[in-house]
């Protein structure tokens, strides 16, 4: 039960915090430039300075989230970005970059 309500509001959290930043996180991601890594939060694939700070700034907004629902879950961050990054995986377009293995790959 748990489980379920922890999945079901990182989706929505993850939702809510990637709005704002929509049109630059997609074309970030459509350009190659960043993807989803198996820690919950978002790698630059290509170094560019507007990259990095569109990757800072949704990380550091993810943690906040991940923290709140971990506290509010009574888990560990640790499991909330366990959780985030299956999550991100599964969401993730075809042709955009995982972190697999120690480097990116195309989904």
């Amino acid at each position: 039960m748990k489980n379920s309500i922890v999945k079901s509001l990182i989706f929505v959290s993850m939702f809510f915090s990637c709005i704002a930043f929509a049109m630059d996180l997609d074309e970030a991601k459509n350009k190659g430039l960043v993807g989803e890594k198996d820690n919950g939060y978002l790698g630059v694939v290509v170094a560019q300075q507007d990259a990095q700070a569109l990757v800072v700034d949704i990380n550091a907004k993810r943690k906040v989230v991940y923290q709140n629902l971990a506290n509010k879950n009574g888990i560990t961050v640790q499991q909330v970005e366990k959780l985030a990054a299956q999550k991100a995986y599964d969401k993730t377009t075809a042709g955009h970059y995982l972190w697999v293995g120690g480097k990116w790959i195309k989904k």
